[in-house]
């Protein structure tokens, strides 16, 4: 090789590297989102930023109106059926969340032994596999992309020798996941802090980076149970709001209570404050109960949304928190309701005067819109879909509105629930609902 060949062929390798990006560099100039532990405290990092999750759960792209409003960063769906759904823009929703400047953590749903799957049976496991590695394959380079939520209280009702199958095939699942995208880190959530489950997890399924939570009456204390157990990765609340109806108090017959409206804003506004002040070092963030609506032992427990499309009070609750101001439009209060035969029993036909107390902050004229339904005979476990129970429009005279109403009880012995709605007409609400029965 000549000198001036061996010059010319140095010169060459030189521009190369000086202008060439490393396989490494290249991969740090993605939007990449990294753990980052200093003394035992941990921060997610996106961008190499630190990034606090402030989140709702949604169920798609059509659910995104107003999300980047109220001062959330990023939203969490369950299936990559979501992913899949469009905006009236006919964007994804990661195109759309994006365009909102809203990162995902894009759930990847495990099938649950409850709904037919079994983790003993090779041919449907490899299916589940394929499914999920074709997501990943299709998502992973997405900006908007910051987590992959690898199942969702799958463990629930499991007898130990299942539940540990299900652990490992997770384990398998989140090795996959992680060598195809080394960008994303995986969470996996589970069913509140159960102290067995969370030590059968850190001993059988350690590729799990985050974990996350679905916890209510018990969320301000996440960080300070997992700890306890011996957790020491990074967990995330995937799932909080009010006090879960199978945690409620109940009427002499088993239904559920369920809290007011504004009830419930108190304890998500108490959750997000106890993370700020107490997180252990450990929290990530969180992810609301639900930006939507669903019927789950009522059509009002867990929503964040009416059906109609009006706020409650716990999204004022959640922004206040968020940014540290109320909304400029804020939820009617519901101070009180006289019902005499709350949690009680009356006769068939029986007429009954019911009385609302209520205000506004920015002083808007109040409608009461007052309706009975049959007790939901119709309860599923985790959050499986369920009917609406039948309306009884005939106990409430028509065209009422007003905050006091008399109520005719059924004709048909049974039990019931008598809702009351309150709207304040710029997009704001707050709810009740009573148990009664009628003999």
């Amino acid at each position: 090789m000549s000198l001036l060949y061996r010059s010319s062929f140095f010169f060459a390798c030189l521009l190369l590297a000086l202008f060439c990006p490393s396989a490494e560099a290249a991969i740090s100039s993605k939007e990449k989102v990294e753990l980052v532990e200093t003394d035992g405290r941990w921060e997610l990092h996106r961008h190499g930023q630190p990034y606090v999750i402030k989140g709702l759960g949604i169920s798609g792209a059509l659910g995104l109106d107003r999300v980047e409003d109220l001062g959330a960063n990023s939203i969490r769906t369950w299936g990559i059926e979501a992913l899949e759904e469009k905006d009236e823009e006919g964007r994804t929703l990661l195109d759309a969340a994006q365009a909102r400047g809203l990162t995902v953590c894009a759930g990847l749903w495990i099938q649950h032994e409850r709904h037919g799957f079994s983790y003993r049976d090779p041919e449907v496991i490899a299916e589940q596999r394929s499914k999920i590695m074709a997501a990943v394959r299709k998502y992973k380079d997405h900006p908007a992309l910051l987590l992959w939520g690898l199942g969702n209280e799958m463990e629930n009702g499991l007898e130990p020798d299942t539940a540990l199958l299900v652990w490992h095939e997770l384990e398998a699942l989140a090795g996959m996941v992680k060598e195809e995208d080394p960008n994303h880190p995986v969470l996996t959530a589970v069913a509140a802090v159960n102290p067995p489950k969370i030590k059968e997890m850190i001993k059988e399924y350690p590729s799990i980076d985050i974990l996350g939570v679905n916890t209510y009456a018990g969320s301000a204390l996440t960080g300070s149970s997992l700890l306890a157990v011996g957790w020491q990765k990074p967990f995330v609340l995937t799932e909080f709001g009010p006090i879960g109806h199978w945690e409620a108090a109940k009427a002499p017959w088993g239904a559920q209570i369920e809290e007011t409206g504004n009830e419930k804003a108190r304890r998500y506004f108490t959750a997000l404050e106890a993370m700020k002040r107490n997180t252990e070092g450990l929290c990530l963030g969180s992810y609301a109960f639900l930006w939507g609506n669903k019927q789950e032992t009522t059509a009002t427990w867990y929503g964040l949304l009416l059906s109609t499309g009006e706020k409650v009070p716990a999204v004022d609750a959640i922004v206040r928190s968020w940014t540290g101001s109320w909304p400029e439009q804020r939820c009617p209060r519901l101070a009180s309701v006289d019902f005499p035969l709350a949690l009680r029993t009356g006769q068939a036909g029986e007429k009954v005067t019911v009385t609302a107390k209520a205000d506004d902050p920015e002083n808007d004229p109040l409608t009461y819109e007052w309706s009975v339904r049959e007790e939901s005979t119709d309860l599923k476990q985790g959050g499986d879909e369920e009917s609406v129970p039948r309306l009884f429009s005939s106990c409430i005279p028509s065209g009422e509105n007003g905050p006091t109403v008399e109520l005719t009880l059924p004709q048909d012995a049974g039990y019931y629930r008598l809702f009351l709605v309150v709207r304040d007409g710029q997009g704001g609400a707050t709810t009740a609902n009573y148990p009664f029965a009628v003999e």
